[in-house]
């Protein structure tokens, strides 16, 4: 038995964000956003579609969304803009993570109890919550339609992972003309991202028909377009197909939730500040191997999405895609050494998303 589900709303093609005034109605709303989106004009026309609608724009969204810098984010949006039923989030993975810390009320209005309860304890129910409007910039976050915010405590050491009923977006527009000024880093980066939640959602026990057939679509494009792209970034035709592409991703993925390789990027984003979308996708081909043999049905999807007779084929055209782009699959050039990595293979297996990877016992 098997259930695949998703709640959101998907609007996506070119010039999909002119629905917003539609999917927002009467409600009033603050915007969050990344903050190059200013100079890029992007506040701007959302100010223009939405007019007093838009009660409050935050673009001061950070990289990798810390608790030191949305704590007072957090208590200042809540505390003068209590009325707001809405938060847009308009960016990356960053800003779509930061807006949903953002939905939540505290009893106390401050930060303190949502992060307690990232911390383990219970959350006690407040009244009325924010809904979400996600305008992902990146192709690659996939929490457009996931209900997860990846959330940092630096000081701590700590990555938290806030999931509640409502922090699943209420609709997500995908309009790939946003993604234009995408600059080559973030384009690469989002991109193997998205690659990753298509092969973290495929070698899951938590996979399914649907999100598996999702996972082998979103592959084999990211796989053909991501290199075009990134010798024709003004490509809106190539950006259209990414973007697809990792909304299929992000789709699969968010009714199976990640694997081994989130599980291994954390700490290398964390201590070595590399962008999350290569820390997890180094990997991806040791991770390959690790997985074949461990399930027929997923061996064949697995060759499927390379068009390969054999497991070794397979790997070894994923390793020539990564050398293609530049990105090196060699943990000693990410500081880790190899007995460390073999080290830190092991313990992830045995952590919440290593423990979502294919099992022997499964074949």
């Amino acid at each position: 038995m098997w259930h695949y589900n998703n709640p959101v709303v998907v609007h996506a093609g070119t010039g999909s964000l002119e629905r917003l005034p539609a999917l927002l109605g009467a409600r009033r709303a603050i915007l969050i956003a990344f903050p190059e989106a200013h100079v890029l004009g992007l506040v701007g026309r959302v100010q223009t579609l939405l007019g007093a609608r838009l009660v409050a724009v935050e673009t001061d969204v950070r990289p990798n969304p810390d608790v030191a810098w949305l704590a007072p984010m957090y208590e200042r949006l809540w505390r003068e803009h209590a009325d707001a039923d809405c938060v847009i989030a308009l960016g990356g993975g960053s800003s779509i993570d930061c807006a949903k810390a953002m939905l939540t009320v505290t009893k106390s209005g401050r930060f303190d109890e949502l992060l307690a309860h990232l911390n383990g304890a219970p959350l006690a129910d407040a009244g009325r919550h924010r809904a979400l409007i996600a305008i992902p910039t990146t192709a690659g976050t996939g929490s457009e339609v996931t209900p997860w915010a990846t959330l940092w405590d630096a000081e701590a050491g700590r990555k938290h992972s806030l999931h509640l009923p409502w922090t699943w977006p209420e609709a997500a527009l995908i309009d790939p003309a946003l993604m234009l000024s995408l600059p080559h880093g973030a384009t690469l980066a989002s991109g193997l991202d998205a690659l990753s939640h298509a092969f973290e959602s495929l070698w899951n026990v938590h996979r399914n028909p649907v999100s598996a057939a999702l996972a082998v679509s979103a592959a084999r494009q990211i796989v053909a377009t991501l290199p075009a792209l990134l010798r024709a970034p003004q490509d809106l035709r190539l950006r259209e197909v990414l973007a697809h592409a990792a909304l299929l991703a992000g789709m699969a993925f968010s009714n199976t939730r990640t694997a081994l390789a989130h599980s291994l990027s954390y700490d290398i984003t964390l201590q070595r500040g590399t962008a999350h979308g290569i820390a997890c996708s180094f990997s991806l081909p040791r991770i390959l191997r690790l997985a074949f043999g461990r399930d027929p049905g997923v061996d064949a999807q697995l060759l499927a999405i390379f068009g390969a007779a054999d497991a070794g084929a397979a790997v070894a055209a994923l390793e020539r895609f990564l050398a293609e782009l530049g990105v090196s699959t060699d943990p000693a050039d990410y500081g880790i050494a190899h007995d460390d990595w073999d080290r830190r293979v092991g313990l992830a297996l045995t952590g919440p998303r290593g423990r979502n990877f294919l099992t022997v016992s499964e074949v």
